[in-house]
């Protein structure tokens, strides 16, 4: 497969959408609920396919800011605190191509968890990493 590279990268006013244009003329509306919960990080992929995390919770997250990483990925960072996710440019294609099998599967998921995409009064918000990184213990993966 051939390199993906954007020709556009846009933030909806709401923050609640990432708009993404592709050289090939892909064009996807990701949105931010969708981004954090299937982010590249360890805190959500875990250390192996066996330990990826179904992360709940997350209907009303925006997108704070969408930062360059060299010429290869972009940083998203959260409202809910969440920033060590790197996305890449044919990761950012794929979940746009496969948006509806990938977002079927996550509320699949959700459901036999019983987790729900809304915060619930007994989850506590994530007040910040502290600091710590992955292999530090805060940053949710351990």
């Amino acid at each position: 497969m051939s390199e993906r590279w954007p020709t556009e990268i846009r933030l909806t006013g709401d923050k609640r959408t990432l708009r993404v244009a592709f050289e090939d003329g892909g064009r996807f509306e990701l949105p931010a609920e969708y981004l954090r919960v299937s982010s590249p990080s360890a805190e959500v992929q875990g250390h192996s396919p066996a330990e990826r995390k179904v992360i709940g919770g997350k209907r009303e997250v925006a997108i704070l800011s969408v930062e360059p990483i060299g010429n290869y990925a972009v940083k998203l960072r959260f409202d809910d605190m969440h920033d060590t996710g790197i996305y890449g440019w044919g990761y950012l294609y794929d979940l746009g191509r496969e948006y509806r099998n990938r977002w079927q599967t996550y509320l699949k998921e959700l459901d036999e968890r019983g987790l729900t995409r809304d915060r619930t009064a007994s989850a506590p918000a994530k007040s910040g990493h502290g600091g710590g990184g992955c292999g530090s213990g805060s940053c949710g993966c351990h």
